[in-house]
């Protein structure tokens, strides 16, 4: 089997057997990943590369705000976090502007770390 076509079924497998919080933490990390190559895009002037990886960055916040349930309170701030995110990525897809990016990616990363200890305590506590 060549490995390419390994890696994939083991990517599929991955997502398959995660949990929904698992599945959250990956989508952070895609986020993250796609802002890191917008910015590197955007440092080598590649403006269809930067466009690129900037939507596929908000496509994913788009899914982590409609996949919000809203009967929770702390839901309208994620809400309003994921729409100032998203807000800022326009910004940054107009100008193509590295800062920009780097405040995103900083606001990603800083959810994502968040979310990771919220995995970490549910172990511990067996939730």
């Amino acid at each position: 089997m060549p490995l390419p076509n390994a890696y994939a079924q083991y990517n599929n497998s991955k997502v398959l057997t995660a949990s929904p919080a698992e599945l959250t933490m990956m989508l952070y990390d895609g986020a993250i990943k796609f802002c890191n190559m917008a910015i590197v895009a955007v440092e080598n002037k590649d403006i269809q590369k930067a466009h690129t990886n900037i939507t596929k960055t908000e496509r994913i916040i788009d899914y982590f705000r409609q996949t919000l349930d809203m009967k929770y309170p702390v839901a309208e701030d994620f809400d309003r976090v994921y729409t100032y995110l998203n807000q800022r990525l326009v910004e940054a897809n107009i100008k193509k502007d590295k800062e920009i990016l780097e405040e995103v990616n900083q606001h990603l990363r800083t959810m994502r770390e968040t979310w990771r200890e919220i995995i970490k305590k549910n172990k511990e506590s067996g939730v």
